[in-house]
Parts: structure tokens; sequence; C-alpha cells
């Protein structure tokens, strides 16, 4: 069982929790992987929510899994198959679709039909990501998995009526996760490979947005800030972004500002930001003051740090996007 544990350590959680970190094989290395990737600018998503909570405490004492390893099957066997209800990519209805996970294939596959051959989409473990997301997808379960599709992020959004399904699912996809990371990377300890299974979102949000040439009026869109990759959305539950800026490291020429050019019209949202990137500036605004510091604070946390010899590949692909 992998907790979702955030800033504040053991005690954003039950009483206990801390014996979390006496969970075996990949329970154990799970439940500290998530408190490094969540930036502050998320303040109110910081504490788990409800779900793994319960799940927590029911596989700690209903279930005892933390002190049988064999009770873990669930999700360690490297194989799942099972249902989930599937947001539709056009019409938005949730439909129940048929997932396969297979550490082998280092693949997660879901098929339209029960009795379908071929999978609609084929989602490789080393580009996956998965967050519980109750709030924008409007259920207590509610997961998003994220996946690169010709280098550019698809969504898809599930729930499961059972709360320990869903968290099995959770679980199991980070447990292929570390599986995959142990082979790419087999020098790599534990504690190296842990906070790569699975991240949070440093920020996300609605804010205002103009195009290349700053002359067209701005647009309402929902962004999402996915380590070092802004995306922006005309709807929270579209499942292609509408855009996406790679935001680099200072050394490499990007930086924020704090409002707008003097010049810049057409923006209904008074607070402004500038990324400055080595290619143009992006224009943003954001509704309230508040709202502005905490996409700030989140931009210069990625500004701020060192860019890794793998980011400047992808910072390449984003230069030579058509």
């Amino acid at each position: 069982m992998v907790l979702n544990i955030k800033a504040g350590g053991p005690s954003a959680l039950p009483s206990g929790a801390a014996d979390m970190r006496t969970w075996r094989g990949l329970v154990s290395r799970g439940a500290r992987s998530l408190r490094e990737p969540c930036g502050r600018a998320q303040r109110g998503a910081l504490s788990p929510p409800r779900l793994l909570r319960e799940q927590w405490i029911r596989a700690k004492y209903e279930r005892q899994e933390f002190t049988h390893p064999d009770k873990q099957e669930p999700y360690s066997a490297g194989y799942r198959e099972g249902f989930l209800w599937k947001r539709g990519r056009d019409n938005g209805q949730f439909l129940s679709r048929k997932f396969v996970l297979t550490e082998r294939e280092g693949s997660l596959k879901y098929f339209n039909r029960n009795d379908a051959k071929e999978p609609k989409a084929v989602m490789k473990i080393e580009h996956l990501n998965a967050t519980f997301q109750p709030a924008k997808i409007g259920h207590p379960h509610g997961l998003q998995v994220t996946y690169l599709k010709d280098n550019s992020t698809r969504n898809i959004f599930v729930y499961h009526e059972d709360g320990k399904e869903i968290v099995d699912w959770f679980n199991a996809l980070r447990a292929a996760r570390f599986h995959y990371l142990q082979v790419a990377f087999p020098g790599a300890s534990d504690a190296d490979l842990v906070p790569k299974l699975s991240r949070n979102y440093l920020k996300e949000g609605y804010m205002e947005k103009t195009g290349p040439k700053q002359t067209e009026g701005f647009r309402k869109r929902w962004f999402t800030m996915d380590d070092r990759r802004l995306m922006y959305f005309k709807d929270p539950l579209d499942a292609f972004a509408r855009g996406e800026v790679f935001i680099g490291s200072r050394e490499s020429g990007y930086t924020v500002l704090d409002g707008l050019p003097p010049s810049t019209q057409g923006h209904h949202w008074p607070h402004g930001i500038t990324i400055v990137t080595p290619e143009r500036r992006f224009l943003l605004a954001c509704e309230t003051e508040t709202e502005q510091r905490a996409w700030v604070e989140a931009f210069r946390k990625v500004v701020d740090r060192p860019m890794l010899p793998q980011e400047y590949a992808v910072e390449a692909h984003f230069k030579h996007k058509p």
C-alpha cells in the first residue's frame, strides 16, 4: 500500500503513520517517494487524499499488508487486469474499459471492447504518471494517468467505485515504474529511484494567455505545471494540451518576471506574469494576486533548479516542434 505523503511528514497522517517507514519492499519505498516532488505552491493540496488515508488504515490494521508481503500481491505481481470507468475523449462520458498492465512488456493498455484483440492505446511505463484528482474528475476515487504520445502529453481520467481497487491500480502502476527504473538505471539506489515512481503537479489552475505575436486578445486557459512542462488546456479534463512550454533553468536563459510589458493590452485579469525563454516571451495573467504569487513561486522553483542532462534533450525537442 503506497501513500501519497506530502509536506509535514507523518503528522499529516492518522496516528501510527510513522510505522509506514517499516513497510517492506516497494510498499515502504513508495511511501516516502511522494514527499519530494511536491512544491509548496500547491498549498491546499499538501495533505493526502481521504481515500489514501482510509486505505492506509485498512491495509495496515484490517488486511495486515505491512506484515504479510503475500497480501501485497494485487499490486506487486507484475501483471494486473481489470475494468475502470474511463472518460471519453470527445463526449466526456465515463464508460467501462478493460485495462491491462504488464511489467514484462513495460506497458499499460486499454481496450474499447471486451472482445477487442488490439488495444485502443498503449502507454509505455517509461513515460507514465498517475496522480489522484478527485476534485477535477468529480469522483472521490478519480485518478489521472498521463503518458507521452508523439512526445506530447496525453491525459486519461479514470475511477473505480471500489476505493481499494483504484488504490491497488495506483500502487501497481508505481510498482511497474519501479521495476522499469531498476532495469534502466542498474547502478541507482532505491533512494534515487523512489522519487521517480510518480509525481504530483507543481501547480494547476486558470490563467489568461495571449499568442506569440502578443496582438490577439487574452484567453482563459487551464494550466498545469508538470515538472518542466507547462501545459495549457481549454478545459481541465481535455485529453490533449492546446500547447506545451518547456521551462528550463536560469543558466539556460529562462526567467520569470512579475507583471506584463507596459504596452500589453487585451487582458481582463490584472495580475500579470512574463515567462522569458531563449525563443520568446509568454504573457500570462492571473485573477488574484495570491494566484500570481503562487504561480511565480512554482515557476521560479523550476527555473532556479539546474537542468539534468536528459532535460537538455527534451528542451531540444521543444525547440524543433513544428
